[in-house]
């Protein structure tokens, strides 16, 4: 039976897949802006407002609050019915819709024949930036968490699937299809402000703050000589408008020690991060506690990733492992 959750996606897909894009765009960023100004019943507004807070460093006036709210939460709409429009776009509207800065990071990384791997934060549209990658004949990986329930994950999966990428579930197993995506040239990319299911972590520094930061983007570098760097993708004013960053790899610390080195790596890995994401705040749509000090969500909204057997996400890596390059 298919879920509600599955049900409400699919219709988003329909919809945002019908209207011009100028329209959707428009539509979702002010419903956005909208359920950003009204009552906290989630308490993701209130999560978002700190997260503002930890980077511009100082509390925020109660104006400023709700202005860099609605902000992000008309952010968060534009992610949302950009993806779900993405099988629609042509090559050429992925291609021509944006601008690179430090495409020669990449370029040079790839050259030296062992893959790249991705950092990057929960802003602007990455997924948009994934196909810019496969438009331009690079193959790329994504490695995705849990979603609950399991058919909306599956969705999830086939829909990126469709759009080129291979996807590779975290769980058991992902360490080696993401090495063997590496030895295949592939760029991994991996969401890495936020510890998820089922992924081992390095305290941090991150804004200020002490945090948990994913420790595989660091352990995946050290194990497979991958270079490690960071990128962004920006939102423009127009519909298919988007700056696309990469920021130079980074040389991890020689430390003697393998954890040690991961969580000096990973401390590198963040201020990384903190730069991409200074650039456009309310671009980063990451709406739920990342902080131990984050107000909580509201116990209704507060459902933790459901784990996945390992029978499901080995069915899953498997599905996923034809190639990915597309002309």
């Amino acid at each position: 039976m298919l879920s509600k959750e599955l049900a409400l996606y699919r219709a988003g897909a329909v919809v945002a897949s019908a209207l011009p894009g100028e329209v959707a765009g428009t539509l979702v960023q002010r419903v956005g802006a909208l359920m950003g100004r009204l009552p906290d019943y989630s308490g993701r507004r209130a999560v978002a407002a700190s997260h503002m807070a930890r980077v511009l460093g100082r509390p925020l006036a109660p104006r400023e609050q709700r202005r860099m709210v609605a902000e992000v939460f008309a952010n968060y709409g534009r992610y949302w019915a950009e993806s779900l429009r993405l099988p629609s776009r042509t090559k050429a509207e992925i291609l021509g819709g944006v601008t690179t800065f430090g495409w020669e990071h990449l370029g040079a990384a790839l050259a030296g024949g062992k893959g790249v791997i991705v950092g990057t934060p929960h802003l602007g549209g990455w997924e948009w930036g994934a196909m810019y990658l496969i438009a331009k004949g690079i193959p790329v990986t994504v490695a995705v968490e849990p979603l609950r329930p399991p058919d909306l994950f599956d969705w999830f999966a086939r829909f990126r699937r469709e759009l080129g990428m291979q996807v590779v579930p975290v769980g058991p197993g992902a360490a080696g299809a993401l090495l063997q995506a590496l030895k295949d040239g592939h760029v991994v990319c991996l969401l890495s402000d936020r510890v998820v299911a089922h992924v081992s972590g390095s305290e941090v520094s991150f804004f200020g703050a002490p945090v948990m930061l994913p420790a595989g983007p660091v352990t995946l570098a050290l194990r497979s000589g991958a270079p490690l760097m960071t990128a962004a993708i920006y939102y423009g004013k127009q519909a298919t408008a988007h700056t696309l960053v990469f920021r130079p790899p980074f040389e991890l610390p020689p430390t003697g020690r393998f954890r040690q080195t991961v969580t000096s790596g990973t401390q590198i890995l963040a201020i990384e991060l903190e730069h991409l994401i200074r650039s456009a705040p309310t671009q980063w749509h990451l709406v739920q506690p990342n902080w131990p000090d984050d107000p909580p969500l509201h116990k209704r909204w507060a459902r933790p990733a459901r784990a996945m057997s390992p029978d499901q996400a080995r069915q899953i890596t498997e599905a996923s492992s034809s190639p990915t390059v597309t002309e």
